[in-house]
């Protein structure tokens, strides 16, 4: 639908209008993160990331689980980048600013979280290839439900004793059972959910800008108290995993629809799901103090604003340029089935 496509397209917009919004008027946002509030023992923010997690379940098949079979190459390339560039990029800022610990967390556990569904968006009008970016993001979060919390445990365990089993548990409830309920969805119900797929992007879209809101709102002294490395650190971690994630594709002599496609999934991280992992009771409980845990969740944050704004400019700015290329053997289908839907 073209509303709900003008809609999505302007994620980047809403994210950065919610998140002044928040700034202003926190009272505003402040009750999505409130872990006061839930509905049948689940926190807002949990409940949240869970149905963007199921929109995303809904577009895909279990043809397009078949489909990277075919393309394991480019598929284990772009996977592979995501969960090593970041992570590493991530872990070297925080010991290259000298981080507080509460910081240095949060900024491990959202590079080590995989592709943001947004980079479908950015892929899309980037003009890169947008079945590719599809079963990228795809891959990254079902392999996220173990990389996320072994990753995170490897490098965030500097600062403090992560929880690994209990971050996995939360990567199964949070990630895995709502994208198979979408998966089930789909194959099930194909008329219900050609009806919902369009409008399932707009309510991603929502949640992400209550999230980004809320940790921003309830966040804003912790913030303005670290507002210059802060902004600093987070920008270089998608700066450079932009550039990397480019960079690398291109001496691995991919095309360039490819290397936009690379670029995008590797520099745009899943900060909901940071956001929503921080949050979590028995995170914040492996921290010394209150103060420290309260900071892990500001990254994520901010990171959520700063890969949006990136992600577009860089749409824009090759969307005015033409990028020869080619879609893998394995791909055209998933180019067929997702080209005219946008994801966020």
């Amino acid at each position: 639908m073209a509303v709900s496509r003008w809609i999505t397209n302007l994620f980047a917009l809403w994210t950065v209008l919610g998140t002044l919004w928040a700034w202003f008027v926190p009272g505003h946002f402040t009750w999505f993160v409130d872990g006061d509030n839930r509905v049948f023992g689940a926190k807002l923010i949990s409940i949240g990331l869970g149905l963007i997690m199921f929109g995303m379940g809904i577009t895909l098949s279990f043809d397009d689980f078949r489909r990277v079979l075919k393309v394991p190459l480019a598929v284990g390339v772009g996977v592979g980048c995501q969960f090593l560039v970041m992570p590493l990029l991530g872990y070297s800022l925080a010991r290259l600013f000298e981080l507080e610990t509460g910081l240095a967390v949060g900024l491990i556990l959202v590079s080590c979280c995989p592709g943001g569904t947004a980079s479908n968006v950015v892929t899309y009008l980037a003009r890169g290839n947008l079945a590719f970016s599809v079963l990228l993001t795809m891959c990254s979060t079902l392999l996220a439900i173990v990389l996320t919390p072994l990753l995170t445990g490897w490098l965030a365990g500097k600062y403090v004793e992560v929880d690994r089993w209990n971050l996995f548990l939360n990567m199964l409830a949070v990630v895995l059972v709502p994208v198979l309920a979408g998966v089930f969805l789909h194959r099930l119900f194909p008329g219900l959910v050609k009806r919902l797929a369009p409008w399932s992007p707009v309510l991603s879209v929502a949640i992400i800008v209550l999230i980004v809101g809320g940790i921003v709102g309830a966040s804003k002294d912790l913030i303005r108290e670290h507002f210059g490395v802060l902004m600093v650190a987070v920008f270089l971690l998608h700066g450079l995993a932009f550039v990397l994630g480019y960079g690398l594709a291109k001496l691995l002599r991919f095309p360039v629809i490819d290397r936009r496609t690379l670029s995008i999934e590797v520099g745009m991280q899943n900060s909901g799901l940071g956001s929503s992992l921080a949050k979590t009771d028995k995170f914040q409980a492996q921290f010394v103090t209150p103060a420290e845990a309260a900071l892990a969740p500001v990254p994520c944050a901010i990171s959520a604003l700063y890969h949006c704004i990136i992600g577009s400019f860089l749409a824009a700015r090759w969307r005015t340029r033409k990028a020869g290329g080619r879609v893998e053997p394995g791909l055209e289908g998933a180019a067929e089935e997702h080209g005219d839907e946008v994801i966020s």
